[in-house]
């Protein structure tokens, strides 16, 4: 699908619901969790990040964490999320639904984000509840390997969704919800691997005329999704590969050119 086939799909079909995976994020030096390069090709998922692990070895889980929190709050936005901005300032873009936990999208300037992982704004604590912001659990960090929740004195937990754990239940009703009434759904920057997201590839139940795009990267192939939902599998699994190879800043840009 070239650039300006895509942005004339998005003017068209409206409302527009865009989904956004780690992809969408490499620009700005964050790397993807799925490649062969991604961060799960030398760390097993399930031994720093899943809830299990947590329970298990609290101390292995933040020093993990501890190391990605920092990494995410030195990027910067790229031209991919500035460009999903001003879509939704130009009304091209009614919501956006992302597995990231970057906050990238929020700092470019996107409004109505659902975050359906979590993010690294701040930690919770598994027993009352509280939560304690980032810049306070950092500085926790630097003289224990695991934040205490201040009300309880229970280690506190990565605001991020682990593996094992439920997904928010807001944001998930949302994530499944917004895509139903839509005349477009752009995927950008996601494998379809990791749920919700693979539960919105099929034709939303009210819009038999809306249509489904797939930007797997900021330089990415692009295709109309048709097949079915991805089960869970293995982290290590690749992204498919078809369709034609298509720059996603550039067809985004164009959408308001």
């Amino acid at each position: 699908m070239p650039a300006a086939a895509l942005a004339a799909l998005i003017r068209e079909r409206q409302p527009c619901v865009v989904l956004t995976g780690a992809g969408v994020s490499t620009e700005s030096g964050i790397p993807d969790f799925r490649s062969d390069s991604g961060i799960w090709a030398d760390v097993d998922p399930f031994e720093v990040a899943s809830i299990q692990a947590f329970r298990r070895n609290p101390e292995r889980v933040w020093s993990f964490y501890r190391e990605r929190i920092h990494l995410l709050r030195e990027a910067e936005p790229n031209a991919a999320h500035q460009a999903l901005a001003e879509l939704e300032r130009r009304g091209l873009v009614a919501a956006l639904v992302t597995q990231n936990i970057d906050t990238l999208h929020s700092r470019a300037g996107s409004r109505d984000v659902i975050e359906v992982h979590g993010s690294i704004r701040s930690a919770v604590c598994l027993q009352c509840l509280s939560t304690e912001a980032a810049d306070d659990v950092l500085a926790q960090l630097e003289d224990s390997p695991t934040p205490i929740c201040i009300h309880c004195g229970d280690v506190l937990k990565p605001g991020v969704t682990l593996f094992g754990e439920l997904l928010p239940p807001g944001a998930i009703e949302r994530a499944t919800d917004l895509p139903r009434p839509a005349g477009s759904v752009l995927f950008v920057g996601s494998s379809l691997e990791v749920w919700p997201v693979p539960g919105c590839r099929s034709r939303p139940a009210h819009s038999p005329s809306s249509t489904a795009a797939r930007l797997l990267s900021t330089t990415a192939r692009c295709s109309r999704s048709t097949q079915a939902p991805a089960q869970h599998s293995p982290p290590r699994s690749k992204p498919s590969a078809d369709g034609a190879r298509v720059d996603c800043t550039r067809c985004l840009a164009e959408c308001y050119d």
